[in-house]
């Protein structure tokens, strides 16, 4: 099946039409939505008093990739989020001259309304003296969380012994733009799901529920091998101690021929005003692509509402919400 040729079913009609690596936030009441565009040449953000008002919401490009240089390709996974009573965006980028040198960069705006306020640039992420391998290569997909009044942040980074891995890091932060601590491996590719066409985790989110910390993260190429994971780790625990996370070992949520769901992956979770916990995360209706997946435009947001089974979240095709 291809993008001509494709099964529509009420599973894989999509919340946002090609929105990939999709973000959706309630943030003081407000719904807040960004994600990678197409063209990944600039940064988009939607809001919406209700989450269905998302689907409908004006869009505005509150930030543009640059002519040249750093920041002038690949804008890639957005992620806003509200610190200290200032707006910031976290995203990875490229250059022009230069695609694949993928780095994590900062926008910030003291304005009261993301949409229409003032975005300045807050460069990359600073790590701290020590640290002598934090965003030295390809960089990307980095989500912020507070957990105990303290910050941190999780990315995906490249190590090249061989063939190039993405592992996923976590370090403490010491301010929103900078690191507190040198990073720590969190997770690698070890399992044959995490080792299609590339040795890929990447795209971490994290929801904080019933006394545990959860983190999904992608893996594998972004076919319909594309699939996610998940860790977690006790709330009172010390997310910097490894030992303190546990990995499952299998995929918690992979493609689903008959609903017409290929490659999912890329999620994020959020809560609405009840409590109730759902992600969003991108998919293709087809399976089939034609030259480089990454330029297919064909990821589209999808949202899902969670369940939780002993303890732990499960992602089923039958809570997707706005079927049509």
């Amino acid at each position: 099946m291809n993008k001509d040729n494709f099964l529509q079913t009420p599973w894989n009609t999509p919340f946002i039409a090609q929105r990939a690596d999709p973000y959706v936030k309630r943030i003081d009441g407000q719904w807040y939505f960004t994600a990678s565009v197409p063209a990944y040449d600039g940064i988009i953000l939607r809001t919406a008093p209700t989450l269905e008002g998302l689907r409908t919401a004006d869009e505005t490009m509150v930030w543009h990739a640059h002519d040249s240089g750093v920041m002038s390709c690949h804008i890639w996974a957005p992620e806003l989020h509200r610190i200290g009573g200032c707006w910031y965006i976290y995203f990875a980028a490229g250059e022009k001259d230069d695609g694949w040198k993928i780095r994590p960069w900062v926008l910030r705006c003291q304005d009261e309304d993301p949409i229409t306020g003032q975005w300045e640039e807050c460069g990359m992420l600073k790590r701290v003296e020590d640290d002598e391998f934090s965003f030295t290569a390809f960089s990307l997909d980095m989500t912020v969380f507070e957990l105990r009044g303290k910050q941190y942040c999780i990315w995906a980074e490249k190590v090249s012994v061989g063939r190039m891995i993405s592992n996923l890091y976590i370090a403490e932060m010491a301010s929103p733009t900078e690191l507190k601590t040198p990073q720590m491996l969190l997770t690698s590719p070890t399992y044959a799901w995490e080792r299609h066409g590339f040795w890929v985790n990447e795209g971490p989110t994290v929801l904080e529920r019933d006394g545990r910390l959860f983190m999904t993260f992608s893996a594998s190429d972004t076919s319909a091998a594309y699939c996610m994971g998940l860790m977690w780790m006790d709330a009172d625990a010390d997310p910097m101690d490894i030992s303190a996370w546990h990995k499952v070992n299998h995929p918690v949520f992979c493609t689903d021929v008959e609903k017409g769901i290929y490659g999912p992956g890329h999620n994020t979770f959020f809560t609405d005003e009840n409590g109730q916990a759902y992600t969003s995360y991108h998919a293709r209706p087809y399976d089939e692509i034609v030259g480089d997946p990454l330029y297919d435009p064909n990821r589209h947001t999808f949202i899902m509402k969670l369940d939780f089974q002993n303890g732990l979240p499960v992602f089923t095709l039958d809570n997707q919400l706005f079927q049509d």
